[in-house]
This record gives structure tokens, C-alpha cells and sequence, in this order.
């Protein structure tokens, strides 16, 4: 007896945009998840640092938030979730305090590049017009080309061209000083990736096209916003979310018409072995995983006190010095070495929301790149960097928390070895992410399906990899072939 008809195994931004999608269709669904509490990577909680303050587990940052097809239908801001924008996006201190600044306005941030700010906005101004196109082009699910990239064709081709410039040795031809190359490389690097590199510009340009477009904003109180408002929906359209509920083998699946899985597909390949034939279970085993992150959370009882004011504007920070410091950061992480001077991404969400400062303290969020399976604490490593760029750092850190890559697992198994991209973030595996099947997010199983970040369109919280595979249970399972609306109150 089938107790549902869909079971999604993992409730991150993915299984719950898959569970949504299929409980608004009219479908039972029950969503199994290994941790106490539901979200992921987009989960916010009290680590015990300081009493009252509450930390991003994984996600801080939510462009996607704004720019994904899913959550522009979903409409976070139509259920309460307050999405709030920094005076700029993001910033990249450099040594002598010197600064580059994203604001949203691409002509503020054209002013302050000075000789190379014709440069930028010749780079990146035609992207943030032609966003419907790129954002088709690079969310899509790689396997067909969506009418926005066809309508908005030429936005797409400037795309591409600006991937084949700044991810390959031509990317130093456009700009003449230091600090806008180091401001782009910055973005670059949430790929996790040597730079140049195709795959870093890919995720450089849209990232850094969304900055001057819909923005890169943080939601008030946290992440877990996001994740509330979705269980919300799913609980409200008959759905059911079991926590603590881990699933290992065929055994932990009760009976249902179709499974589809917001894990990495290791995880997958263990659950579904002897269902799957030897050449798909050797497919997805063969995943690559990529390089790594080591987490620092802070508790400070003041601002970062950053040399160059103007970085305070910004809700993120790229501490990573010029592009060449970082190009040599990110290769040493590529062979397997840890960096004197590792690139670090840093959040500030007190920046814009002032709720988050409890008692004149506030959270920091921080990445460090390391190489994949370090157990090393990354606290003082990371400490130092952000001090390089803003002294007297120390003297305003009342508690941290590092959490080295190989313990990153321990709260979303989806990220192997630390790896929060969930596969290694490569041209070819952007593409051929998880396998090179025509359809990647069946498993070669019937029934039995793939939406994690490990699938098209990859790492995230766009929610769409869930979105594309509840549309392919829908057809094949259960012969509906029109999504249902995710329009509040539908």
C-alpha cells in the first residue's frame, strides 16, 4: 500500500521546490530528511555562540532569490519573505586600502573603477539588460535551448563571448589597473575553480550581471526564511516533511509511484543499488566532486572595521586581494594545497538588516577554499585575512565557529569532502552534470529520479534543478504534462 504518491528524499531548496511543484499538482507527497529540521544548505540557527543571535548554515545570499524563473513565480515577496538589498552587492578590498564596489547601479560602480569603468560597463552593462536571456542560457537545463535564449539571442551571444574572454589568458586584455579585474575575479571565484577558467567566468558574468540588475539580496532574519515560506506551501497543498528521517538503502522508502532525490548521487547509487543496472550505478559513481570550503561563523560586538569604508556598503566581500593572488589561491587549492592565503568569502547581514544584532552583537559568515577532505580548522587562516584588509578585526570577535571541509558533510551529506558546489564545477560537468543522459535527472531507474545541485543547472538556490525534475515525474508518471501554478493563493 503506497502511503504517498511521490517521495522526495532531502528537503533542501531543490527537494522542496520538487515536492511544492508536485503537491500542487494535486499529488501526495511526503519529503523524508535526514537532519531534525528541513532546508539544507539555506537553514539559519542558533549555533550557542551568542544567545539570541542565529547563523546561515550554508546559503547567506540570495540572487537567485529574485532571478530564478521558480522564485519569480513562487513570489517569495508575496508570502512574506523580505528580500533586502545592500547599497552594494558585493565589494573586494584590495592591500592599501583600496577597494572595488558593486553597487546595484552600474554607473556608481563605473565612477569609482575610474579608467577602467567604461571597461566594466561595456562588459557587464549589456548583460544586466539582456537578463531574461542569460539567465535562460545559463539555468537551463542544458540539454534544450529555451525560447528566452532564442528571443534574446543576441544577449546570449554576448554572453558566451564574454565566457571565452575572461575564461581564458585574454581576460587581463580588457582592463589597464588592478582593482576591476580583482572586483570580477572575486565573483569568479564562488565556483570553486582555477581561474581563468570557463566555468568561473560563467559564474563571474552572471553573478556579476545579476549585481546590476535584480541585485544580490539577503533575507530579513536569515535563509530560513526562504526554506519556510516553501514548507509552508507544501504543508498547505496536503504535503507531509518527515525530519530525522535518514534514508540508506531501498529498505528506508516506503511505496510510492516515483522517488526522486535532493542528494548527491553517491547517495543515490547506495540507495537504489541492485535496482540499477551495473552501467548506471558506475555513472553515477563516477561523479566528480570538486574543491572545498571550511566554515568560520563569528559573533562580533561591532562592524568589521574595514580600511577602505566604502566595502562596509556592501552584504558580501571577496577577501582575496588582486587577481593574481587569488588565481594563485585558488590553483594551490586545485592541487591539493592548502593557501597561505586562501580566498574568502564573508557575509555581513547586518549590513541591511538591523534585526540580526542581538544585543550589540551580530553574525559574520565566512568561507575559506580549501583542498577537498581538509580537516583543518580554518579560523585563524581566515581571521588573518579578513584582518589583512580590515585591522583591528580581532579586537571586535567575541565567538567563533570553524567547521573544517570534512566536517561539512555533518549538516548536509550532499556536500562531499566540503564540496558546497555539490560536483566539481567544470565546463564539461556543468553540462554533463550528473551524466552525460539525455535526460539528467532520471536515474536510469523508472520512478526514480535526481534533482539535486549535482543536476542541471548546478550549484544554488534557484530551486530549479527540483523544478525540472518534478516536470519529467509529472509527465512520465503520472501523464500531466502542464506545471501547475506556484502563484501564491493557486
Amino acid at each position: 500500500m503506497t502511503v504517498a504518491d511521490v517521495v522526495v528524499v532531502g528537503s533542501g531548496p531543490n527537494g522542496l521546490s520538487a515536492a511544492v511543484t508536485l503537491a500542487r499538482a494535486g499529488l501526495r507527497v511526503l519529503v523524508l530528511e535526514a537532519q531534525t529540521t528541513a532546508g539544507g544548505g539555506a537553514r539559519t540557527t542558533s549555533l550557542g555562540l551568542a544567545e539570541g543571535v542565529v547563523h546561515d548554515i550554508c546559503s547567506a545570499v540570495h540572487p537567485m532569490g529574485v532571478a530564478s524563473p521558480f522564485f519569480r513565480e513562487f513570489d517569495l515577496g508575496a508570502r512574506g519573505v523580505e528580500l533586502l538589498h545592500p547599497e552594494a552587492s558585493y565589494a573586494q578590498p584590495l592591500d592599501g586600502g583600496r577597494a572595488g564596489v558593486a553597487y546595484q547601479d552600474i554607473e556608481r560602480t563605473v565612477h569609482g573603477l575610474g579608467a577602467d569603468g567604461a571597461a566594466w560597463r561595456s562588459l557587464l552593462g549589456p548583460l544586466a539588460d539582456a537578463q531574461d536571456a542569460v539567465l535562460a542560457l545559463a539555468l537551463g537545463d542544458k540539454r534544450s535551448v529555451p525560447p528566452e535564449v532564442v528571443h534574446g539571442l543576441g544577449g546570449a551571444a554576448r554572453f558566451a563571448l564574454a565566457v571565452l574572454e575572461q575564461g581564458t589568458p585574454l581576460w587581463d586584455a580588457r582592463f589597464r589597473g588592478e582593482v576591476a579585474p580583482a572586483l570580477l575575479t572575486g565573483v569568479a571565484a564562488h565556483a570553486i575553480t582555477r581561474v581563468p577558467s570557463l566555468a568561473a567566468a560563467g559564474t563571474a558574468l552572471l553573478l556579476g550581471s545579476l549585481a546590476h540588475s535584480s541585485g544580490w539580496p539577503i533575507p530579513r532574519g536569515g535563509s530560513g526564511a526562504i526554506v519556510d515560506a516553501m514548507v509552508t506551501d507544501l504543508l498547505a497543498h496536503g504535503g507531509e516533511i518527515r525530519t530525522g528521517t535518514p534514508v540508506r538503502s531501498r529498505r528506508d522508502l516506503p511505496p510510492a509511484r516515483a522517488y526522486v532525490f535532493d542528494t548527491s548521487p553517491r547517495t543515490a547509487a547506495d540507495v537504489l543499488h541492485g535496482s540499477l543496472s551495473p552501467r548506471a550505478e558506475r555513472m553515477l559513481r563516477r561523479f566528480r566532486y570538486g574543491n572545498a570550503a571550511a566554515k568560520v561563523d563569528f559573533v562580533l560586538d561591532g562592524p568589521v572595521p574595514w580600511a577602505n569604508a566604502e566595502v562596509a556598503r556592501a552584504g558580501t566581500v571577496h577577501v582575496g586581494g588582486s587577481r593574481a593572488d587569488m588565481a594563485r589561491a585558488e590553483a594551490d587549492v586545485a592541487r591539493g594545497v592548502h593557501a597561505a592565503r586562501p580566498m574568502v568569502l564573508l557575509s555581513d547581514p547586518s549590513v541591511v538588516d538591523e534585526g540580526r544584532i542581538v544585543g550589540g552583537l551580530r553574525p559574520l559568515w565566512t568561507y575559506a577554499h580549501v583542498p577537498a577532505g581538509s580537516t583543518v580548522d580554518p579560523t585563524e587562516t581566515v581571521t588573518s585575512q579578513i584582518e589583512r584588509f580590515a585591522p583591528g578585526f580581532r579586537d571586535v570577535v567575541v565567538a567563533s565557529r570553524g567547521v573544517p571541509a570534512a566536517r561539512m558533510s555533518d549538516h548536509d551529506a550532499n556536500y562531499v569532502g566540503g564540496d558546497i558546489a555539490s560536483g566539481a564545477v567544470t565546463m564539461w560537468q556543468m553540462v554533463a552534470r550528473p551524466t552525460p543522459r539525455l535526460d539528467p535527472y532520471r536515474t536510469g531507474v523508472p520512478g526514480a529520479y535526481l534533482c539535486s545541485s549535482s543536476t542541471p543547472p548546478g550549484p544554488g538556490v534557484h530551486g530549479l534543478s527540483g523544478w525540472y525534475a518534478a516536470g519529467r515525474v509529472l509527465r512520465d508518471r503520472f501523464g500531466i504534462r502542464a506545471l501547475p501554478s506556484l502563484a501564491p493563493g493557486a
